[in-house]
Order: structure tokens, then C-alpha cells, then sequence
């Protein structure tokens, strides 16, 4: 049984770099996730983060949750559920422009902890993003700029929680999906667990660590890297006992970047008859929102065609 991926990103500055930035490329490769322990954001900030969000949950949140499941029966449902997911959720922006100081219901203590988590999850996105360049042999900054688009990246946050649930085996926590974004980094409760990723046709949990900060690659990296490196399927299971939280953060390119495979990746012959497509992000989107739950290649295909239908049209469609 492989291990699942953990990187020490304290190695990067030793000896033992090479062999880090090694099992970077493979998890990038192979797996589409890793962990991330000494990842330079302080412990004390995310146990802030966590208790404050644990509580909000039960303050603000929890009652909600239990009356939209008493409004559709769910505690009674007999047979598999596939039209909604087991989580009751909010959504922060900080980048173009933060919302943080505009979302109802939060303590200030609150938005401060979240706000301060954001920058240093921004930063470690960013340098991340330049491991990825330099294991790809790409320029530094070349995926920075990638996602920069007119305004720079759109940076949010899911903040999650998944209650326990009665009938874990017919309702998913969030059903299986690749991210449509850019990288994806993932405060997950080291109590309960619950994420699962599929490879080679299995689904592994990914195990819950104390204080570390969960990699995945989203299908925008996918298309840049022309296929190098995948986002992977993943999905949440409820379950029967325990809150979950889960905090995943989304650094993705600007709505108006344009995403296409990176020009130095794709050199050979064999490479340019797999072209995946080249379209701005925003559109992407618009597709994503109404097939997260599906298949991702229909999703890249359907782009391809848009592309091939702007292309046949000439000059005419830009003038």
C-alpha cells in the first residue's frame, strides 16, 4: 500500500531538497494531493481559526442545517441520495477584493483569524506555485502570472462543517468532484475524518494530521501543464459521529485569464496531438457550476470546441 504523500517543506531548504521537490513532482504527478507539514503558518493561528469556526457552527449555523434536513425528511430517506450533499457551508473572498469585513454573523475575533489564515495561505500558494514551475522547468512565476488576468488571482474560501450524519452510507458529505480551479489548500479537522481521493480506480482517505495543510491540483493546472499533472476525483464521507470542519481555500487564476497549455510543455510532436484547450477562465466556470458532479472530460472537451468554433470563424469573431 503506497503512502499518502507528506512533505516536510522545511527540507527545501536543506540537503534533502532534491528529494523533496522529487516527491512533490510525483505526488503532483500521481496523486493530484499532498500534505504539507512545516508549511510556515503558525499552529496557534490555526487552532484560533478552528475553535472560532467550531463555534460559529454551533451558534450560528447548526440550527439552520438541522431544519433544512427536517424540512426534506432526511433522516428517514431509504435509498441513495445524489442531488445534495451532508455540509452545511459559508464563503469568504479576499482577492480581487475581500468581502471578509461584510459577511453576517461573524464575531470580529473571527474575521481577523480568517483574514490573517488567508495571507499566509496566499503566500504559501504562491511560493508553491514556483515549486511546480521549477519541477516543471518552467520560468519562476511563469503559473503566477498564468493566473493573473487583468486583476491578479480570485482567492476564496469554502469554510465547511459536515454534522454527523444518520444515514452516512446514502448521503455523501460533498460528492465526488475534481476542482475546477487553480491550487486548493485544505484546513481539515484532525479529528474526524472524512476525504477520500480516488486512484487507480480506489478511493484512499486522506488522513487527517494535526496542523497540516492539505495540496490538491485543480483542472486549470491540468490544462497548463497539458496533462503532466492531474486534478484528481475526490468526495467527503459523512459520518455517523463527529462535526467535521474543513476550511479549503481556492487560489484560482482572474475570471478574465486565459488558460492554455504552457508553451514549453508542449514541444514535442506527441505532445501537440493531446493539445488540451486554451479558453478564458470565467467561461470554464459558467460550464463547471452546472457538472461539478460529472465527468471532467467532457468539461475540457466542450472547451476545445468552443475554441475550435472561435478559431474556424477568423478575424470576423474579434473585430
Amino acid at each position: 500500500m503506497e503512502h499518502f504523500p507528506v512533505i516536510n517543506m522545511d527540507k527545501l531548504d536543506g540537503e534533502e531538497r532534491n528529494v523533496t521537490m522529487e516527491m512533490i513532482n510525483d505526488a503532483c504527478e500521481n496523486w493530484g494531493f499532498f500534505e504539507l507539514v512545516n508549511h510556515g503558518i503558525s499552529h496557534e493561528l490555526m487552532d484560533t481559526v478552528e475553535r472560532l469556526t467550531k463555534e460559529h457552527y454551533k451558534k450560528c449555523m447548526e440550527q439552520r442545517f438541522k431544519e433544512m434536513v427536517a424540512s426534506k425528511g432526511l433522516e428517514a430517506v431509504q435509498t441513495e441520495i445524489d442531488d445534495l450533499d451532508w455540509e452545511s457551508t459559508f464563503f469568504l473572498r479576499h482577492l480581487p477584493v475581500s468581502n471578509v469585513s461584510e459577511v453576517p454573523d461573524l464575531e470580529e475575533d473571527h474575521r481577523k483569524a480568517l483574514k490573517e489564515f488567508a495571507v499566509g495561505l496566499e503566500k504559501l500558494a504562491e511560493q508553491l506555485l514556483d515549486l511546480l514551475c521549477e519541477n516543471l522547468g518552467l520560468e519562476k512565476g511563469y503559473l503566477k502570472n498564468a493566473f493573473y488576468g487583468s486583476k491578479g488571482p480570485t482567492f476564496g474560501t469554502k469554510v465547511s462543517n459536515y454534522p454527523p450524519c444518520p444515514k452516512p452510507e446514502l448521503i455523501k458529505g460533498l460528492r465526488a468532484h475534481t476542482d475546477a480551479g487553480g491550487i486548493i489548500l485544505l484546513f481539515q479537522d484532525d479529528q474526524v475524518s472524512g476525504l477520500q481521493l480516488l486512484k487507480d480506480g480506489e478511493w484512499i482517505g486522506v488522513p487527517p494530521m494535526r496542523h497540516s495543510i492539505v495540496i490538491n491540483l485543480g483542472d486549470q493546472l491540468e490544462v497548463i501543464t497539458n496533462g503532466k499533472y492531474k486534478s484528481v476525483m475526490h468526495r467527503v464521507i459523512a459520518q455517523s459521529d463527529g462535526n467535521r470542519m474543513s476550511i479549503a481555500s481556492f487560489y484560482n487564476p482572474g475570471s478574465d485569464a486565459v488558460i492554455y497549455p504552457a508553451p514549453a510543455l508542449i514541444e514535442k510532436e506527441e505532445e501537440k496531438k493531446h493539445m488540451y484547450p486554451k479558453f478564458v477562465f470565467e467561461d470554464y466556470m459558467k460550464l463547471y457550476a452546472g457538472v461539478k458532479f460529472q465527468a471532467k472530460e467532457p468539461r475540457f472537451e466542450a472547451m476545445k470546441a468552443m475554441e475550435n468554433a472561435a478559431t474556424s470563424l477568423g478575424p470576423i469573431a474579434t473585430a
